[in-house]
């Protein structure tokens, strides 16, 4: 028999249940299709096990640093089975959490099964998940994402991870080498450093970080390089071999590196090919994501795409976001104070979470730069981390605050906030932005001391023209 819903949505990740929960509470009935794991990448191979694995990297660094705050201690030493435990554990708490959610949320069902299309029935969408076929007026798809791995000669014949398998890990490697040094090559680095691994990053752009500002770079290189990580930039790989004591990677240049482990964390691919899509005329791009217009519906009517899958922010927050945009059109009383109901009116915002963390939204310096090159008046003011009474206080001194501001309208265009709670802090700049308010009202703020926040205010004082160059 196959059952018709209101709604099924394809894939769990982060837009998917708060979707499917807020549908249903107006009446809709819900099929939530997940072939894995509920939640998907965000609570089981990314920000959930990744961030309480940093907790612990970074106990275990700060008890290192014990004696720069007058405290004593013996040698730190780290339980790698502990820590990955507790992550784990972290992971099945959460996951259990969504799960029961979902299931006492009346008209929704959680069918169990990798989701495809399987053309059209009338007006009706025909899909299957596993052995179960049903029919939906509406479709969303979220099916995320999954890790890219280049083609590197030998490497069919080395063992190799990418980020699922890295945190399967039972036993800390000894050396781990990075193939990749953007946000999640840098991020696994430090924390892999930190648990007592050696860990080098070959990267093949001129520099870490490449979508940040070459200032801000050279911080993360100093940071790494200080805690014992080598960096190799402008590096490619000629071919990898296996090695008595792992893998070794043969370079262009005739170097070579010897590893006990190789991660590849070099991008993303589309999980777009298993479903089908061709059966009811979804478009995608070249690489497989899904075409998706600014209210993220596709080019059928009827057919949404949400999170990473839309390329248009491969972020947890961007997948839930893209869930209240798809909310706030479907309801005509929503109104324009509800929700943004363009995809392409929100500032890109994100953090890496290293340690410090980065912040960042909207416009970056090059950015800024460009536009005052076109004759768009801009005007910056910025900070370092090492001249704010907190961070010093902290001993946490690395890093800056920049803003960018629009001359003329005198709104916020962009900001970074690197160092001590900048993941947090530009929440700060990223919710204030959303108000297209001017700055100087952010200027009249009453701000707590001591906090590292309390300088937004002071440091707009000093706003001072971007030049053309």
């Amino acid at each position: 028999m196959t059952k018709h819903y209101d709604t099924a949505i394809i894939g769990s990740g982060q837009a998917a249940p708060a979707l499917s929960v807020a549908l249903a509470k107006r009446g809709e009935n819900v099929a939530l299709i997940e072939g894995a794991q509920l939640g998907g990448s965000c609570v089981n191979a990314g920000c959930t096990p990744t961030k309480t694995l940093r907790k612990s990297a970074r106990v275990a660094h700060m008890a290192r640093r014990a004696a720069d705050f007058g405290v004593q201690t013996g040698e730190v030493t780290v339980d790698f089975a502990a820590a990955m435990a507790r992550m784990r554990d972290r992971v099945d708490t959460a996951r259990r959490g969504l799960n029961a959610w979902l299931k006492r949320t009346k008209k929704v069902d959680i069918i169990k099964g990798w989701g495809a299309f399987e053309g059209r029935d009338g007006d009706k969408f025909v899909l299957t998940a596993g052995v179960t076929r049903l029919t939906a007026d509406k479709v969303y798809i979220n099916t995320g994402t999954r890790a890219f791995t280049p083609p590197v000669r030998g490497l069919d014949s080395v063992a190799h991870l990418d980020n699922v398998g890295l945190l399967g890990l039972t036993e800390l490697p000894r050396h781990l080498i990075i193939v990749g040094g953007s946000y999640i090559g840098l991020e696994m680095g430090q924390i892999f450093r930190r648990l007592g691994a050696d860990v080098t990053i070959i990267n093949s752009a001129p520099r870490v970080a490449m979508r940040e500002d070459a200032d801000v770079s050279r911080i993360i290189q100093d940071i790494f390089e200080d805690e014992g990580v080598t960096i190799v930039n402008d590096a490619t790989i000629a071919k990898v071999e296996p090695s008595r004591h792992g893998v070794t990677l043969i370079m262009t240049d005739g170097f070579s590196f010897e590893g006990s482990h190789l991660l590849f964390a070099t991008g993303r691919s589309a999980n777009s090919d298993g479903l089908n899509l061709g059966s009811v005329g979804v478009q995608t791009d070249e690489r497989g994501f899904i075409r998706a217009d600014v209210q993220l519906e596709t080019n059928v009517p009827g057919i949404w795409a949400l999170g990473d899958i839309n390329a248009r922010g491969a972020f947890t927050h961007t997948s839930y976001h893209d869930h209240e945009i798809v909310l706030a059109n479907a309801d005509e009383n929503a109104g324009p104070l509800h929700q943004w109901k363009d995809a392409d009116q929100r500032p890109t915002t994100y953090a890496m979470f290293t340690d410090p963390p980065l912040g960042r939204v909207g416009m970056s310096l090059a950015d800024a730069q460009k536009a005052a090159n076109d004759g768009r008046s801009i005007l910056v003011a910025e900070m370092a981390m090492a001249d704010i009474s907190r961070a010093k206080e902290e001993g946490e001194t690395t890093g800056l605050i920049r803003l960018i501001v629009d001359g003329e309208t005198e709104q916020f265009l962009g900001a970074t906030v690197f160092g001590i709670a900048g993941d947090e802090i530009i929440a700060v700049l990223s919710n204030y932005m959303a108000t297209s308010a001017s700055y100087r009202f952010m200027q009249q703020a009453l701000p707590v001391h001591p906090t590292v926040a309390e300088l937004l205010p002071t440091l707009l004082s000093n706003l001072k023209p971007l030049a053309a160059k």
